[in-house]
């Protein structure tokens, strides 16, 4: 089931880079159940912050709603806010989310049974978000002044939660950037099969005759692995760690080159850049060189597959082989739960002209037995709509949704401006929350002028925030 596995790319492509930025590293206690009066547990979430610039008087607090993973590779990763901060003098704050990283509720535990990952929900986490917000405010508060406004930033998952706390709390969010935010990506609001149209465009985009190879490779992959010998040939040609025995092997290869292409959409970027590995920049047109000749007999063409694909997995070339289990981490025992629980994501292939895959209809019975039979929850789908209201946003206010149109997850995006204040900004040439990562000499215009509108929009909220009777 490959449809689960490729919720992990919300975030996991953000790891393995170092920023030098300087916060100090904090914690403050917070209940396990902010919504009843039965538990009376609580644990320690963990926040960065760097007060360098902040006019405590004035300055706002830039506050990211961490994702699912260690807060601080969202710090190493999210420039932008740290590049503004002065000139807005702006407190930065990193606030990690509930079971990732070190704030796990119930430590080693926290994964071991559904009494303690039920305390796993995007309300929970944006309600430490609330608490950790008016404690950092108490000292402001103390003085009977207004508190300092509070801009939520966040990319991915982070972004739908920043948009989310802004509609939830509009009382202690002022106002949210919201990056490659895929609060549509839900049943009965984006069509299954939108998310692999918008990867299949970035390689057809890039050559068309790149896209025809990747489509004729899932042939390619059965017809040659149909014999032993044919799985021994793949095996040593595409240096697997481990070599392929049956179907059930080739159908992970296969799982993992699907893999692969989302992540390379997702991190198209026009400059290089450090991930699970060393990437170039646009790593798309380094992937598609070598795809020129989608008519060769399948030996021939898997090579020039594989030789598009070692550009992700060994564009140094330091592996040694190509291991099927590099997606592997912990931030999934976390993330597989949400997936099963909130954040039900109906994703599907077509094949064909519709995109570059093998078709795979999205078959909810069989995701709700997969978790069922993992978790012991029986998942429904319209839990995101009811909670945040689905595309019914005209009551919001002062959201920026900001997507790349390179990027997979701009299509459960907010792609045209709802009213005055909820705001689309798109991104022609931009690839996942590239607009919240730090600037670079290869920007390009389109990046350049996004950053320019976002900061135009939160001097906006702060004049409103100040001045309005």
């Amino acid at each position: 089931m490959f449809i689960l596995a490729f919720s992990q790319f919300l975030m996991l492509i953000i790891f393995h880079t170092t920023s030098g930025y300087n916060y100090t590293t904090n914690y403050i206690t917070v209940p396990v159940d902010h919504f009843s009066y039965t538990n009376d547990d609580t644990f320690e979430l963990k926040y960065l912050m760097n007060d360098k610039y902040w006019d405590v008087n004035k300055g706002p607090i830039f506050f990211y709603t961490g994702n699912e993973g260690r807060i601080e590779d969202f710090s190493d990763n999210t420039g932008f806010m740290w590049e503004i901060s002065r000139e807005f003098k702006a407190l930065v704050v990193f606030a990690e989310h509930r079971y990732y990283g070190e704030s796990l509720p119930y430590g080693k535990q926290s994964f071991d049974d559904n009494k303690k990952l039920g305390y796993l929900t995007s309300q929970q986490a944006m309600a430490d978000f609330v608490d950790l917000i008016k404690y950092l405010r108490e000292d402001a508060l103390s003085t009977g002044r207004r508190p300092n406004p509070v801009f939520a930033f966040g990319g991915s998952y982070g972004g739908m939660l920043a948009a989310w706390s802004r509609i939830k709390y509009p009382a202690t969010i002022e106002g949210a950037i919201a990056s490659s935010a895929p609060i549509w990506q839900f049943t009965g609001m984006t069509p299954c099969n939108d998310f692999y149209k918008v990867t299949s465009s970035v390689y057809r985009n890039t050559s068309a005759e790149c896209g025809l190879t990747i489509s004729a490779s899932w042939k390619a992959i059965d017809n040659v692995t149909e014999s032993d010998s044919g799985k021994t040939w793949l095996t040593e040609n595409w240096k697997l760690c481990k070599p392929l025995k049956n179907s059930d092997d080739v159908t992970q290869l296969k799982y993992w080159a699907t893999d692969v292409y989302v992540a390379l959409a997702m991190v198209n970027y026009p400059y290089e850049a450090n991930f699970f590995a060393s990437l170039p920049a646009n790593p798309i047109k380094e992937v598609c060189k070598s795809m020129t000749n989608h008519m060769e007999d399948d030996k021939t063409l898997l090579m020039s597959v594989f030789h598009g694909l070692s550009v992700y997995f060994n564009y140094t070339g330091s592996a040694d082989c190509l291991n099927l289990s590099a997606f592997s981490d912990d931030i999934m025992n976390g993330w597989n739960y949400q997936a099963c629980t909130e954040m039900i994501m109906p994703l599907c292939t077509n094949g064909g002209e519709d995109d570059i895959f093998e078709a795979n209809p999205w078959d909810f019975e069989s995701y709700a037995e997969y978790c069922e039979n993992r978790y012991d929850i029986k998942p429904t789908t319209d839990d995101v709509e009811k909670q945040y209201g689905g595309k019914n946003l005209k009551a919001a206010s002062n959201i920026i949704f900001s997507n790349g149109l390179l990027d997979p997850w701009s299509s459960g995006g907010v792609l045209k401006s709802i009213s005055s204040s909820v705001r689309a900004l798109l991104i022609s040439d931009g690839a996942h929350h590239l607009d919240l990562r730090p600037s670079n000499p290869n920007d390009t215009s389109s990046v350049i002028r996004a950053r320019k509108t976002i900061k135009h929009w939160i001097t906006k909220w702060i004049f409103d925030y100040r001045y309005r009777k």
